[in-house]
């Protein structure tokens, strides 16, 4: 048995008219996310997470900016990562997964639990094995500008 961390990492221009997906929920705001599918970035860091753990490369390697996945649901990417990574390791656990979502606005506390579930609707993990997290770049930085959005994502997983 061992155990291994993966790390992903997502960032996106936000525009204005644009939908503003995150965690599989559309959120209402006057901004969303320039992307090459609906640009969902707490989803993309952390597919880029389970698959760094797996040592499966990053999310453009599975994903990559081709007609097939255009506009498509981050949440069907979710399912087609995680039915990719487990055909590969059928014995393999992703154990939790720890995220954080960087943005000005708008705030994402009503929406978290939201995301939470979506997510485990999905993956085997439960409420407690998943944190989603925001915060802000206190006005620094394209993300502080309100021009972008970004999430990172930790996953730790157990091969047997």
């Amino acid at each position: 048995m061992s155990f291994r961390i993966g790390q992903g990492y997502d960032a996106h221009q936000l525009k204005i008219g644009l939908p503003l997906i995150i965690g599989g929920v559309d959120i209402p705001y006057k901004k969303g996310v320039l992307a090459h599918s609906d640009g969902d970035v707490l989803i993309h860091a952390i597919i880029d997470a389970m698959l760094g753990a797996f040592n499966l490369g990053d999310i453009g390697k599975l994903f990559p900016n081709s007609s097939k996945w255009e506009n498509a649901s981050s949440l069907q990417m979710l399912q087609f990562a995680y039915d990719f990574i487990i055909h590969k390791f059928p014995n393999a656990s992703i154990l939790n997964i720890d995220s954080t979502i960087i943005l000005e606005k708008p705030k994402l506390l009503p929406y978290t639990s939201k995301m939470k579930r979506n997510i485990t609707n999905i993956l085997p993990i439960g409420d407690s094995d998943i944190s989603i997290k925001a915060t802000t770049t206190d006005k620094l930085g394209f993300i502080g500008l309100e021009q972008g959005i970004a999430a990172q994502a930790v996953c730790l997983i157990k091969l047997t």
